[in-house]
């Protein structure tokens, strides 16, 4: 049986980038371990969620594991950071060789054959996805019998997307579409793309389950445009998880 650990910022990070890779691999019976940095209480939600966030947090990504076959979830308890990562004591600030210890002693508690973080820009560039990508690659190297594979997406479409949104004013006025010319990994260098359409009603429900972040008042989330996408579209936009296979280091 295959071990996977999965590396996640934030309780729905999982929902959005990975979640259908784990319902398939737990359906086709590996074992999947979901491994959570932070508690998610600087997350942006409506102030019908605002009190004990991160207790309401950790019971979602309970939920959402609960959904896609995950047989072990590790809270590493760090504070969310916020989208600045100016939250006092928050994970971005974390010391990386404590952050990456715990990761390696999950890794070798599993006797893990893969371990999955982000990849070089963090994604969208969040401080606590940047740390995530740092701490899993030293933990890598401290376990280099473990592949190690990084979460992402393909650079140009979204970039694309960003820019023509900018462009027709459906962003903030101080929003940057030039940051995402630097997010996620370009296409060519995306190495394994894994085909999760026969689990999107896992990835739904693990979507679903985080309904702290598909709330907010005076603006629309993520999370709650893909929760009302209908079954083609969803299919379209989500059947497909990107990742980056990142050679070991040299012995």
């Amino acid at each position: 049986m295959t071990t996977l650990v999965f590396v996640h910022a934030h309780p729905d990070d999982e929902a959005l980038l990975t979640s259908g890779t784990m319902a398939r691999a737990a359906a086709e019976g590996q074992r999947v371990v979901l491994v959570v940095a932070t508690d998610g209480a600087a997350g942006l939600t409506s102030a019908e969620y605002r009190e004990g966030l991160a207790d309401i947090r950790r019971a979602e990504v309970e939920e959402s594991a609960r959904h896609l076959g995950v047989a072990r979830v590790v809270h590493l308890g760090y504070a969310d950071s916020g989208m600045d990562g100016s939250a006092f004591g928050g994970f971005a600030t974390a010391p990386l060789d404590d952050v990456s210890g715990q990761i390696a002693d999950v890794v070798g508690v599993e006797a893990a054959d893969v371990v999955v973080g982000y990849d070089r820009s963090g994604g969208y560039g969040h401080p606590d996805h940047v740390r995530v990508h740092e701490a899993v690659r030293q933990a890598a190297r401290r376990s280099p019998d473990t592949r190690l594979f990084e979460a992402t997406l393909p650079r140009e479409p979204i970039a694309t997307a960003v820019k023509l949104a900018a462009a027709t004013r459906l962003t903030p006025d101080e929003f940057d579409p030039g940051e995402f010319a630097r997010a996620w990994t370009p296409r060519r260098q995306i190495t394994h793309r894994v085909d999760v359409s026969r689990h999107l009603p896992a990835k739904r429900a693990s979507l679903a389950a985080h309904a702290s972040q598909a709330a907010a008042d005076g603006t629309t989330r993520t999370l709650a445009v893909l929760n009302r996408l209908p079954d083609f579209a969803f299919r379209r936009l989500l059947g497909t998880e990107y990742y980056v296979a990142v050679p070991p280091p040299s012995r």
